[in-house]
């Protein structure tokens, strides 16, 4: 069964709008873990949407790319962001090596959401010939893929990405120093690869691994999520 574009948008809207914001509250919540503060002040350390919500890259990106992609008839990589939750990382009570952990939440939460949604997948499964058991799975579907998307999308050592951010944690203090700096560079840096299709031979492996991994933990056939991935995609 092929969805339709409005199906289609429907299936992806709150797994979408979930693997975003929450991505960005993870990182204000450790932060204040650590000592840093800036984003409980600012409210941003909330699973309500609208608090993170940016009208670019939380809806009209995720949007064009859905359309393009009905219209070429699939193959894109779905992403987008939220507004970035603020974190001063001097406020930290170790800033150096607790940059490592504020930056891994949002991908940390990300498999944490990919797994809730393959969960919804065998729920889906459970409930048989229901009306409720196909869109939950094809949701779920939606959810995983999303999710280990932005997983494998930030994970990507190029700061201000959140893997850039552990690569200037884990390296000694001369050599991050040089490697920040590459920081404001960084998304011209990430469209060049995104352009040139370098960006997508870089994460489609990554996103391969995650799906097997999310379907380890929860007891999925990794074959059946890849399978209803492609359909929600198709």
């Amino acid at each position: 069964m092929e969805l339709t574009l409005i199906g289609k948008i429907a299936v992806f809207a709150l797994p979408v709008i979930f693997a975003i914001t929450l991505h960005e509250a993870a990182h204000g919540y450790v932060a204040r873990f650590f000592g840093d503060m800036t984003a409980a002040a600012a409210g941003r350390i909330t699973a309500n949407p609208i608090k993170h919500i940016d009208p670019v890259g939380t809806i009209l990106v995720p949007l064009v790319i859905l359309l393009t992609s009905k219209l070429l008839g699939g193959g894109m990589i779905l992403f987008g962001w939220a507004k970035p939750v603020p974190v001063n990382f001097a406020r930290l009570r170790r800033p150096k090596q607790d940059m490592l952990w504020v930056a891994a939440a949002g991908p940390g939460i990300n498999f944490v959401m990919a797994v809730f949604w393959a969960l919804m997948i065998q729920l889906g499964h459970a409930l048989g010939s229901s009306f409720a058991s196909a869109p939950l799975m094809m949701m779920g579907a939606a959810g995983v893929f999303i999710n280990v998307i932005l997983m494998a999308l930030n994970l990507i050592p190029l700061p201000p990405l959140d893997g850039g951010r552990i690569a200037v944690s884990l390296l000694p203090m001369k050599q991050a120093m040089q490697f920040a700096r590459i920081e404001p560079y960084g998304l011209f840096i990430l469209l060049g690869l995104m352009f040139t299709g370098i960006l997508g031979i870089i994460m489609w492996p990554l996103i391969s691994v995650f799906i097997g991994l999310t379907a380890l933990v929860t007891g999925l056939d990794p074959a059946q999520l890849i399978g209803l991935i492609q359909l929600v995609l198709s």
